[in-house]
């Protein structure tokens, strides 16, 4: 092969398939550099075939449903249960049969880069996406399992139309809609995975701007979970109308001022 180690591997970057000519051509080049490049293009080939098969097992609910005729599956997510402050959010996507975005989890395995690159493939892609809030008000009300419910209902009404069947991690929902409640639903359903991805960006970036409006609690930082630093920016601020009075040590300051 005439082309130099710095040709090839620019070449080599537009390859998707061992069966690739130029890749086949590549293996029999003995120079050394062209068998580094070689190597570490077998180890993406690895990588991509991993996550593809990744990709096929949390395919499997939404296969079985495929097979039976049904289309408009609508993996279901929240965010938000645990924290002490903030809106609970739910997300409903309904995603193309044709769909497939190598590496698509639970949102909690991923980066923060990753998740905004996978919210907007999702986003663009979907067949239609609803995102439910319930406010920290609400949480009070009613208790964060019942909010989380009501969350995921008003997600389910946004998608505007009517899903088929849904999948929902680890919840039943009181409504006419054939479901599937499934235990970690977020790594193991790829509708329920972009769901989640759905729901923790939209979250997060509401407390990002929370955090503009408030900087002194550090929102941005623990997105309203109670660590060391918001509980101490709770001591020395008191609490906002975002804190859910009715979670502790919350609401031992309620009772307190």
């Amino acid at each position: 092969m005439s082309k130099t180690i710095q040709e090839i591997k620019q070449e080599l970057t537009e390859v998707r398939s061992e069966h690739d000519a130029f890749y086949q051509a590549c293996l029999k080049d003995e120079r050394k550099g062209v068998q580094t490049l070689i190597k570490q293009k077998q180890k993406e080939f690895a990588k991509e075939a991993q996550l593809k098969q990744q990709f096929d097992d949390m395919m499997r609910y939404e296969n079985d449903l495929y097979a039976q005729g049904v289309t408009r599956i609508a993996g279901i997510d929240e965010v938000g249960r645990g924290p002490l402050a903030g809106p609970v959010v739910a997300a409903a996507v309904i995603l193309p049969k044709e769909f497939y975005l190598a590496g698509l989890t639970d949102s909690k395995k991923l980066s923060e880069v990753k998740r905004d690159a996978y919210y907007n493939y999702v986003m663009e892609h979907a067949v239609a996406v609803g995102i439910g809030i319930q406010s920290a008000r609400v949480i009070d009300e009613v208790n964060i399992y019942e909010a989380t419910k009501l969350a995921m209902q008003e997600a389910i009404a946004e998608l505007g139309m009517e899903p088929q069947h849904l999948l929902i991690d680890a919840m039943k929902l009181p409504i006419d809609i054939p479901q599937q409640s499934i235990i970690k639903g977020d790594a193991t359903s790829i509708s329920i995975a972009a769901s989640s991805v759905v729901a923790k960006v939209t979250r997060d970036r509401m407390m990002k701007q929370l955090a503009n409006e408030y900087p002194q609690y550090g929102f941005e930082k623990h997105m309203g979970y109670g660590t060391k630093q918001h509980l101490d920016a709770v001591e020395q601020h008191g609490i906002l109308d975002e804190h859910r009075k009715s979670f502790a040590p919350i609401k031992h300051y309620v009772t307190h001022v």
